[in-house]
């Protein structure tokens, strides 16, 4: 009975020759996201990185190489994908190579390290602001209007309350692990913080500055050279649209935020906010109203223990540690100020570097 093709660890033979990158070394097999499969291939030309999409939508991935390539040419830390090769050259499409129904692309391999957003000092989290900025402004130029959708929905308190209420009967509390005893207390404070705060819900009707995103800019889709500058940003599949202040928001509180009780770092906070303000000025209003629905997002969220407690469809999520929901909302109009203070008036840096009010 042959193999299927989802069993194989190699793409197919002679897939690299459609790129002109000489002799290759059998591609060596590297942990990747679902949808898709990725190898390192050493070649003549250099190390490679080649991704396979499962199932790929066409026209979104071209759009994808046709910007990421772009910001390459732009001199930011973006790789562009390799051309194929072609009768005529490498004209449009040829970036995405299909066999067997699945897609291919070739980038040039990224040299650097990964770096955790806490390891990073004031000046180094101010340069990634900035290189967040630069970004969304050239997304801003190289892509067509968004256009702003008024309607924001946001999850209501009362609903996500509902499912803890749901959801507690079936944790072991005290019977269980560790990790269920630590669930229990953890659902009863969230249960707790739905109802204190049922009447924060965000505004439906908003307007801000939308646009292009690159949707994951987190500390596992950045790579640092010697010198600690970004020498790539990857991640680029999750490409998507909406509100500006938004990706600024999540981005900081996905770098910046601590494992345990003590939240965000908001010194941190402040430098990167201040780099972004520097390359794409937006205003106070907007971050704030980003940061209002990003832990409002956070409080309301209870998918992950849907999925694990409750059997329903899901994954872990994203929206980090239940510690950071109690600890944003017992700072909450703290984080609101940290997160605006790089637009407001009397803004200065510290003696030591860190941001503070002047």
């Amino acid at each position: 009975m042959p193999t299927s093709r989802s069993a194989d660890t190699e793409p197919p033979p002679r897939l690299l020759g459609r790129w002109g990158i000489g002799a290759a070394d059998a591609p060596e097999p590297i942990p990747a996201g679902p949808g898709g499969r990725c190898w390192k291939v050493t070649a003549a030309e250099g190390p490679f990185f080649l991704k396979e999409y499962a199932a790929p939508d066409r026209r979104r991935v071209l759009f994808q190489h046709e910007v990421t390539g772009a910001l390459d040419a732009a001199g930011l830390p973006v790789l562009a994908p390799v051309p194929a090769r072609g009768a005529r050259g490498a004209g449009p499409g040829r970036t995405l190579v299909t066999s067997g129904g699945r897609g291919y692309a070739l980038h040039p391999w990224v040299a650097g390290r990964g770096r955790g957003g806490l390891e990073l000092t004031f000046a180094q989290c101010e340069a990634l602001g900035g290189l967040l900025g630069r970004l969304h402004a050239e997304l801003d130029r190289l892509t067509p209007p968004v256009q702003q959708s008024m309607l924001v929905p946001a999850p209501r308190a009362a609903e996500a309350a509902a499912v803890v209420e749901a959801i507690l009967p079936a944790v072991p509390d005290g019977g269980g692990t560790d990790f269920d005893a630590l669930t229990a207390r953890r659902l009863r404070e969230r249960h707790a913080l739905l109802l204190e705060f049922a009447d924060h819900r965000p505004p439906e009707m908003e307007v801000s500055t939308v646009g292009h995103l690159h949707g994951s800019f987190h500390a596992g889709n950045l790579r640092y050279g010697g010198a600690g500058n970004v020498t790539a940003v990857l991640g680029w599949d999750a490409m998507t649209t909406g509100p500006v202040a938004g990706e600024v928001v999540r981005a900081a509180a996905r770098l910046f935020a601590g494992e345990d009780d003590r939240g965000l770092d908001l010194d941190r906070v402040q430098a990167f906010v201040r780099g972004h303000r520097a390359a794409f000025p937006l205003d106070a209003g907007q971050i704030q109203s980003a940061v209002h629905r990003e832990w409002w997002a956070r409080l309301c969220d209870v998918a992950p223990l849907r999925h694990r407690y409750l059997g329903e469809p899901g994954t872990a999520g994203e929206r980090g540690s239940a510690a950071l929901v109690s600890w944003w909302s017992a700072q909450l109009e703290r984080t609101l100020e940290a997160f605006a203070a790089p637009y407001a008036a009397g803004y200065e840096d510290a003696p030591d570097g860190s941001p503070a009010y002047g």
